[in-house]
């Protein structure tokens, strides 16, 4: 064959289950927006000339690229994107890791960092998170390893770092750090390192279309970084890497920030409320930054809860995994979507009463 031997080992990414959505279904498994995109998203594929496509697209997304620095007061030579921040990933370690050098990353976190790692031949040091699942910084840096990769708000548990922490880690350690913002748009704004970027040349904040704005579907990501770091991603990427239709789509979401405020308004208190709810019913909920929570059922086991959901087509997440394989993580729906999940929940603690 021609597949070479570490591709043929490699335990790839796995997301969470895609049913058919046939209007019955609730789908709280993949930190997906339970609300449309912006109304202007709508407007601009109404009325979309499509023989535009005739063209090949803006090879560096450059009107995107000025429209996202004009906001975060930052020149646009701070600025790349790509198709999903996961592209991103790839071409960092592209630019940044040879071949057996090392990442350190918390552990649990988003698992596609050591998948993309792993491609590249590049090994991961998961450094465990404490006893209340909080990141250790310093033991990050003990790892001696080339780079550092944290996801904030944390892709599984939603919990933050502070963005003190983030800087003391930036002034004592000299390898690079990325920052994954994925969720920071459910997170107070103050929090975020977009405003550490000019100050320290090793560090790397992604960002995403697919949270916030409600744009899974169209693949945009983008990051802010050194503009010696964005002219070597901009080396190494595809030539067209990001499509004409989702460059569009991605400059009319995000000018709409009054929708996107709107809905992470409508998110927040949800959340809140859902993890008070859980509360109530007996479950261990940890304090979520994000449009989804982590929480341990004190009574019943996980993977019990998550077929009973799953039988009546309400999909949560399920995680086989050490430290998480005893909790549940519910992405946070519409209100109508989320007094559903409860009333199961309730269904399964008085079932469990009974028995």
């Amino acid at each position: 064959m021609y597949i070479k031997q570490s591709i043929e080992q490699l335990a790839p990414y796995v997301p969470g289950i895609q049913p058919q959505m046939d209007g019955r279904v609730i789908k709280i498994n993949a930190n997906e927006n339970p609300y449309p995109p912006s109304s202007q998203v709508q407007e601009l594929l109404g009325g979309f000339d499509y023989a535009q496509l005739r063209y090949y697209p803006d090879a560096t997304s450059q009107r995107l690229r000025q429209l996202i620095a004009a906001h975060y007061q930052l020149p646009s030579e701070h600025l790349f994107c790509g198709n999903g921040s996961d592209e991103i990933i790839s071409y960092l370690f592209q630019v940044c890791f040879e071949e057996q050098d090392t990442i350190a990353t918390p552990y649990p976190t988003y698992t596609l960092y050591k998948t993309i790692a792993d491609i590249h031949r590049v090994h991961t040091e998961y450094v465990p998170t404490r006893d209340d699942f909080t990141i250790d910084t310093e033991a990050l840096v003990q790892t001696g390893a080339k780079g550092i990769f944290i996801a904030n708000p944390n892709a599984q548990t939603g919990l933050m770092l502070p963005l003190a922490e983030i800087e003391e880690l930036l002034q004592r350690y000299d390898g690079l750090v990325v920052i994954d913002e994925a969720y920071m748009d459910f997170a107070p704004a103050s929090a975020s390192a977009i405003a550490l970027v000019g100050k320290y040349p090793h560090l790397v904040v992604l960002r995403t279309f697919s949270k916030s704005y409600s744009l899974c579907g169209i693949r945009v990501g983008y990051s802010l970084a050194d503009p010696a770091l964005v002219h070597a991603l901009d080396k190494c990427r595809d030539s067209y890497n990001v499509s004409l239709l989702s460059q569009l789509l991605a400059e009319a979401a995000f000018k709409d920030q009054t929708y996107l405020q709107r809905t992470i308004q409508w998110i927040v208190a949800t959340r809140d409320r859902v993890a008070a709810a859980l509360t109530e019913l007996g479950f261990e909920v940890l304090p979520s930054e994000a449009n989804f929570v982590l929480c341990k059922p004190v009574h019943g086991s996980a993977i019990d809860i998550y077929d009973y959901l799953k039988a009546r087509q309400v999909y949560v997440r399920h995680f086989d995994a050490p430290r998480l394989s005893d909790k549940l993580r519910i992405t946070i729906g519409t209100d109508a979507e989320m007094d559903v999940l409860l009333k199961y929940l309730h269904e399964f603690a008085e079932v469990r009463s009974t028995s």
